[in-house]
């Protein structure tokens, strides 16, 4: 199908929807359904529209300049402007073929972001703090809501485990590609020789999924509750507030115990299981086109290394793209975080392209 085709279905079908929306008839279920659709048509059409009336100036541009009788002074002016247009209109194009990619659902989604100490022992937890710490920055100012579900700490500032919500607009098509191994190189603080370690920590990003997106029925879910435990085995409560649960169908299981209420840990865990539940479905529903598209830089494989963070030679480098900046503290501090993400996205967004016939 060429362009012109896809751009006249686009816009019939925007016709089409706008006309179904103005019915009487309509069900309150297709009102919610259309409007969506409707509003993530609207900026597509307005692409279409000002690339389209860009191509018609084009063209009376062209024809003013080769008419014999026209005014010279005119022709010149003609001219300049048609120059500027042949600049602009590839440009222009791109940008509606983007917008004609399909959209991953998940996109606009919160997210729940799990971050867990690898190999490397107390530093992998202490550069998993560290990682927290930079999300929580980046989330911040972007003004996210960052909220800890739970934490499992070692001191020092080290985490062996954190699950992190993320509310915000577009969190998931921001941080999706974040999933993978993290490595840092650097001298450890406990380091008297200055040898240089390597150790890493694993991130998860899973969109947060509601109760439309993913129904977990009560029959399918284990329960069990137990008294919450702190480092090393104390007790940290007296009553069993602490909540596992267990989803049967797919073995997955999440624990919670750090709010003093059952109530609230079993809340707080099944908003977990459920965006694990959801991705686990998004993955294999995905994975046709997951195995046609192995190795781009939003596979989110969590085995994959993805990031070098070495801090003797003040670098980080994502190996996805070969981007490297030598900017490692402003990447850690969340200030220069989007240049790596916006370059992930370009580079998603031109494989996405040259697949897309």
């Amino acid at each position: 199908m060429s362009l012109e085709d896809r751009l006249d279905q686009v816009v019939a079908r925007y016709e089409e929807v706008g006309t179904a929306l103005s019915a009487p008839e309509i069900s309150a279920d297709d009102r919610v359904r259309l409007s969506r659709e409707y509003s993530q048509l609207s900026p597509v059409i307005e692409g279409i529209e000002k690339l389209r009336e860009a191509r018609d100036e084009f063209i009376e541009l062209a024809e003013l300049i080769n008419d014999s009788s026209g005014d010279e002074e005119m022709k010149t002016l003609a001219e300049a402007e048609l120059e500027e247009l042949k600049v602009s209109l590839p440009s222009m194009e791109q940008d509606v073929k983007l917008l004609l990619l399909p959209k991953d659902e998940a996109d606009e989604k919160n997210a729940i972001l799990e971050i867990r100490a690898g190999t490397g022992g107390d530093e992998a937890a202490l550069f998993g703090g560290d990682l927290m710490r930079m999300y929580q920055r980046y989330a911040e100012a972007r003004r996210w809501k960052f909220e800890i579900v739970s934490m499992s700490e070692t001191g020092l500032g080290g985490i062996k485990e954190a699950i992190i919500s993320i509310n915000g607009r577009g969190v998931f098509a921001r941080l999706k590609f974040e999933s993978g191994v993290h490595r840092v190189q650097r001298v450890p603080e406990t380091e008297t020789s200055g040898r240089i370690h390597t150790s890493a920590a694993t991130v998860a990003v899973l969109p947060e999924a509601e109760e439309v997106d993913v129904h977990i029925e009560d029959k399918d879910i284990r329960v069990d509750v137990y008294r919450a435990s702190g480092p090393g085995g104390q007790s940290v409560n007296t009553t069993d507030s602490a909540v596992r649960l267990t989803h049967l169908p797919t073995g997955l299981v999440v624990t919670q115990q750090d709010e003093k209420s059952q109530h609230k840990n079993k809340a707080k865990a099944l908003k977990v299981l459920r965006a694990r539940v959801y991705e686990q479905e998004r993955q294999e529903r995905d994975a046709e086109r997951a195995a046609e598209r192995k190795g781009q830089v939003g596979s989110g494989d969590r085995s994959e290394r993805i990031r070098t963070y070495n801090f003797p030679q003040g670098r980080v480098t994502d190996h996805r793209i070969n981007l490297t900046l030598y900017k490692l503290e402003r990447v850690l501090n969340g200030e220069s975080l989007d240049e790596v993400i916006d370059a992930l996205v370009t580079e998603d967004q031109a494989q996405r392209l040259a697949t897309s016939g």
